[in-house]
């Protein structure tokens, strides 16, 4: 047995020299390695030995097939090496690499972006702002004082954090609105600003509501503004937006930051204004509140109402999509589902 191990062992280095490829080389592994190799039919035949024999018999048939094994796998890398280095038949290496999988913008941000060009055309800034905000600039600085009932139009999540000197109160910021009071302390008019960002309510999530999304608000201030100015910017941002056939209809509302303030809504794209479930039967959708800044605003940061006119106005950022894509649930875009980002 001795001698039928060494011949095996002498066969197998022979053939392994000899080996070009990796196919050639998985054809000697079984049939030097394999479960119907002589090999491996002389280590299950060790049974039958007498125990002195079987000893010696079983070492050198383990260290031949530890030797061959590893002889195998140093043999694999090297014909591995080789292949990659080997130019292939029928390779172009003129051709273009695959292309890697790109990302997407999220939805919401493709919105703002859209929006804010929009407005750009117009002569208006992009500025951003904090999210952890002052009790002042969330609400008394527009209009909004202190156990006023115009505060429960905003479910607000305060934080442990007071001012004691001052005596004002931190808070999620429950929209983008105090940026128009932190812009008009360091500027002078003119100013055109649209200020995105996240805002934050303190209330139960359904398919129409988040605790947290978008908001885009809007400021322009200056000599001789009017209510025309205001219709007239946001007029050419609903046509901009919808489609050039759309209508614009405003309507009173009230925001205790302006007035007279107003809801602007376009006619519906689904039924063009017959009536459909999209627009409640009524032929519009509403998209926003606008109105002209109240003087009450312009004094708190030391413009003259008398002498600077202005406006505002307020849109959330996610109502754009579901509109005009038919998305029902506001929730599906923060759930991080691909199927449903993948869409835009």
């Amino acid at each position: 047995m001795q001698n039928q191990l060494k011949t095996i062992e002498s066969e197998a280095l022979g053939e392994l020299k000899a080996l070009g490829d990796l196919q050639q080389l998985e054809a000697w592994r079984i049939k030097y390695l394999g479960k119907k190799s002589p090999l491996y039919q002389i280590l299950r035949s060790l049974g039958s030995l007498p125990e002195e024999e079987r000893r010696s018999a079983g070492a050198a048939a383990n260290q031949i097939r530890d030797r061959l094994t590893a002889l195998l796998s140093e043999r694999q890398e090297a014909l591995k090496a080789q292949a990659v280095s080997r130019p292939q038949e029928g390779l172009d290496v003129t051709l273009p690499g695959r292309p890697a999988p790109l990302g997407r913008l999220h939805p919401t941000t493709q919105t703002i972006r859209e929006i804010c060009h929009i407005f750009s055309n117009l002569g208006f800034q992009v500025v951003e702002g904090p999210e952890v905000e002052w009790d002042y600039y969330n609400f008394e600085a527009l209009n909004i004082p202190r156990d006023h009932p115009a505060r429960d139009m905003w479910a607000t999540f305060w934080l442990d954090i007071l001012d004691e000197k001052e005596q004002r109160k931190m808070l999620l910021r429950t929209h983008t609105s105090p940026m128009q009071i932190r812009i008009m302390e360091k500027t002078r008019p003119p100013i055109r600003v649209v200020v995105p960002g996240k805002v934050f309510r303190y209330e139960a999530t359904d398919a129409t509501h988040e605790s947290m999304f978008y908001q885009i608000e809007g400021l322009a201030i200056d000599r001789n503004i009017t209510m025309a100015d205001l219709k007239g910017a946001l007029y050419y941002f609903a046509r901009r937006l919808f489609g050039p056939q759309r209508k614009v209809r405003f309507r009173c509302d009230y925001f205790p930051f302006v007035e007279p303030g107003v809801e602007m809504a376009i006619d519906c794209f689904a039924c063009n204004g017959e009536g459909c479930r999209i627009c409640g039967s009524s032929g519009w959708i509403e998209i926003l509140g606008a109105g002209m800044v109240h003087p009450e605003v312009l004094r708190k940061v030391n413009y003259d109402p008398a002498e600077y006119t202005g406006f505002a106005f307020g849109l959330g950022v996610e109502r754009i999509p579901m509109l005009r894509y038919g998305i029902e649930d506001i929730r599906l875009f923060y759930n991080n589902d691909l199927r449903f980002l993948k869409q835009f």
